[in-house]
């Protein structure tokens, strides 16, 4: 295998569920997933796990069941390093409230970005980089201050070579 490891967030899953990506409407969106998984180039953590499941809904199944192996364990000394690094510096930057920092601490997207920075992968999510941003830290400016790379769900589809029909 050769090329990038995808690391999904969790919005990448629910925009996919919720809308274009439907389970009836766009099936081979899901395989493909699945494929990609299981020969290492797409991935997710534990933590989206956690959030996905929550929802107990279609989605909540099909990660539970199809997709559980690709669910990496945030529990490793260098993603726990990482994630240290990306809290001491998201509590340094005073553009953000407060409330923003903590509801960023109590959630998996920093675990996201620490393991995309410990393991070497390119963060896939639908956020959008917004310099300005004061009540929520959005995922593209984390990766950005920490030199993570990052694209949209179109884009890996696109550098994965997923063709529907």
């Amino acid at each position: 295998m050769s090329g990038p490891v995808f690391l999904l967030d969790a919005n990448v899953f629910i925009e996919a569920s919720r809308r274009y990506y439907a389970f009836d409407l766009a099936p081979k969106f899901w395989v493909s997933l699945v494929e990609h998984a299981g020969n290492g180039q797409v991935c997710s953590i534990d933590r989206i796990h956690q959030e996905l499941k929550r929802g107990k809904d279609e989605l909540a199944a099909w990660a539970s069941g199809h997709f559980i192996h690709a669910f990496a364990s945030t529990d490793q000394p260098d993603v726990i390093q990482c994630f240290g690094e990306i809290m001491s510096w998201v509590q340094t930057q005073p553009q953000f409230l407060d409330a923003a920092k903590a509801d960023f601490a109590g959630g998996a997207d920093g675990w996201l970005i620490a393991y995309g920075k410990a393991k070497g992968c390119v963060v896939v999510t639908h956020e959008v980089a917004a310099p300005d941003a004061r009540s929520k830290i959005k995922i593209p400016n984390v990766c950005q201050a920490f030199s993570v790379p990052f694209v949209n769900t179109f884009e890996m589809l696109q550098r994965l070579g997923v063709r529907f029909g």
